[in-house]
């Protein structure tokens, strides 16, 4: 029987991240990718969304410009084009390279060290399941009859339909929704909820309701698909909205309305590994039911992103090896939905607190002066600290705000209060540059929050 110190199942960013760390410290390392290596960010998800994003909104600033969309009858082959380019990176032969071994195939266990591959059983000291997840497809009537589309086939289409249907208003959804409109395709976005991207705070979400909207997006909230029929031209879809039902058509349909762990396939009863609904049952060092099997990335969650799947990955693949175990810190949780403008957020809203202990500022992107340099462009942050001005969460809605909520991360996991960045000088004109605005304004109330300065001004009145 063939044994490896490290093997690892799944060869996405989770999968890499941690074939490369365990090979990093001179394991014998296996990668078992039963699709292609990249997973899900090169071929469904980050590389080929943002690209096409990318192209959409330069399509966008064209016809602003000129009236007219410009030709876009080649973006398909753009984004592929992309996807190839990383890949090399992530290869097995970019692998082979490194020393790390690869098996392009389905893996499934045996027992608590061993699993199934090509019909031989092989081990390892450690395994790491890293197998990602899946898009969820809704028990809707009549789905399985039409061709539909999830993020796992969208990419691989050559041409844009005319028009597409959207089943859910979540980051997918309304990136994807986005994106197609400015390409010219005729796009309606359905979300269950009374707005879309329901779990960010709703003075942002509806705000980016009404940009899409305003650039001719067709918004159906409160409503959801009950029915799928084929139709000569394309799909009809039939919605309910409070008990009344009505329908719409178009050539394609995206379902966008979730995620489920890749876990059916793995044997995992046999290695003694326990699930639940959201994945594969993980401690605070990922570490499984079974001691020898560490599960990371969207199959053991909580959170469904790319850089949790790297932290996890790394993470996962350091407590396998090492003696000693670093516990998962999902205290400083960030993410970025990348529409136009960018909504970026990082730990907690102000809901989450009684407001009499903490500190709220708000910034419109309106005020900024880099900002006026770009007629047209919107976006408002909010800030929430404690009460020593050290930063509790952050939402920001703007041009660049994935970049600037990586400022607020430093902060926040580095428990620097905000005031501090009063002195710290930013270029100018930047975006950044309204950090240190906020800052402003929570470095005055620090100095009118001073006992002495309080005894000051009583005095003086």
């Amino acid at each position: 029987m063939k044994k490896w110190d490290v093997i690892i199942i799944g060869g996405g960013g989770t999968g890499i991240t941690a074939a490369f760390t365990a090979h990093g410290f001179g394991k014998k390392t296996l990668v078992i990718e039963k699709d292609k290596m990249g997973g899900e960010c090169t071929w469904n998800g980050c590389i080929p969304s943002k690209t096409l994003i990318n192209i959409a909104h330069k399509a966008h600033i064209t016809k602003k410009m000129t009236g007219s969309l410009p030709l876009v009858s080649a973006a398909m082959e753009t984004v592929k084009n992309v996807q190839n380019t990383v890949y090399r990176h992530e290869s097995p032969e970019a692998l082979a390279d490194m020393g790390i071994d690869y098996i392009n195939a389905p893996a499934s266990f045996t027992g608590k060290r061993t699993l199934s591959v090509n019909g031989e059983e092989i081990s390892a000291g450690k395994i790491i399941i890293a197998t990602g997840s899946s898009p969820f497809v809704p028990e809707i009537e009549g789905i399985h009859s039409v061709p539909y589309q999830t993020n796992e086939t969208l990419f691989k289409i050559d041409q844009l339909p005319k028009s597409i249907i959207i089943l859910g208003g979540g980051p997918i959804g309304v990136e994807m929704g986005q994106a197609l409109n400015r390409l010219g395709v005729a796009v309606t976005l359905v979300e269950r909820n009374n707005r879309v991207l329901p779990r960010e705070e709703a003075v942002f979400s509806e705000r980016m309701g009404n940009i899409l909207t305003g650039e001719g997006v067709q918004l159906e909230v409160n409503a959801g698909a009950v029915k799928l029929e084929k139709q000569s031209g394309g799909i009809m879809v039939t919605l309910e909205r409070e008990k009344e039902r009505f329908t719409l058509e178009a050539d394609e349909i995206l379902v966008a309305v979730g995620r489920k762990p890749n876990t059916d396939s793995l044997n995992l009863e046999k290695a003694g590994i326990q699930t639940h609904r959201r994945g594969i049952v993980v401690d605070k060092y990922l570490r499984t039911t079974n001691p020898s099997v560490y599960a990371a990335g969207d199959v053991a969650g909580p959170y469904l992103f790319s850089h949790m799947a790297e932290y996890q990955g790394k993470t996962a693949a350091l407590n396998a090896m090492l003696p000693w175990k670093s516990k998962t810190n999902y205290n400083h949780i960030a993410w970025t939905t990348f529409t136009d403008p960018e909504l970026a957020h990082a730990g907690l809203s102000e809901a989450d607190f009684p407001s009499h202990k903490i500190h709220v500022y708000e910034y419109d992107f309106e005020d900024l002066d880099r900002t006026m340099t770009h007629p047209g462009e919107t976006g408002f942050v909010k800030i929430v600290c404690d009460k020593k001005f050290r930063i509790l969460g952050a939402s920001i809605f703007g041009p660049r705000a994935g970049e600037l909520i990586g400022e607020i991360q430093v902060l926040k996991t580095l428990g620097i209060p905000l005031t501090k960045v009063v002195n710290v000088i930013h270029p100018y004109p930047t975006y950044a540059d309204i950090i240190r605005q906020i800052a402003k304004k929570a470095y005055l109330d620090k100095v009118l929050d001073n006992p002495f300065v309080k005894l000051l001004r009583a005095f003086k009145k």
